[in-house]
């Protein structure tokens, strides 16, 4: 009996650390594309973005990729010393199904060290090719 209860409690932590450690690669993969976003890094959205993406913006306008990818065909990342908004995600949570994840945070702008403006934030992730992707998101602006 023993023996069963020590089993069973070594899944229960291992299923533990694996919800920590998805919590924590999906985290910094919306933080690093966050950090493009911010400086304005195509690739940032292109490596982010799945191809089959929907996403529905603050504003009810709802598209794929190929259109978010079309205002930035162009353009250049920023020297980070340039940068006006800096993006960031605070409270966030993280709901694993598989290969799968939602990820529900607050998206923050931040202008001259101060936040002016937040955003809930709804994406769902996919794993695949060693990085996490996002197949849908969902930004509604904080009245």
């Amino acid at each position: 009996m023993r023996y069963l209860l020590l089993a069973i409690a070594v899944l229960f932590s291992a299923a533990g650390t694996a919800q920590e450690s998805v919590k924590e690669t999906t985290t910094k993969a919306v933080e690093a594309f966050l950090y493009g976003a911010s400086i304005g890094a195509p690739k940032a959205h292109d490596r982010f973005w799945a191809e089959e993406l929907t996403y529905t913006s603050s504003s009810g306008e709802r598209f794929g990729k190929d259109h978010l990818m079309s205002g930035m065909k162009d353009a250049k990342a920023k020297n980070p010393d340039n940068v006006k908004v800096w993006y960031g995600a605070e409270d966030i949570e993280v709901k694993q199904f598989g290969d799968t994840v939602v990820f529900n945070f607050t998206l923050t702008a931040e202008e001259e060290g101060k936040v002016t403006k937040y955003f809930y934030n709804t994406g769902v992730l996919v794993h695949r090719d060693g990085r996490w992707q996002a197949v849908n998101w969902n930004a509604t602006k904080v009245p």
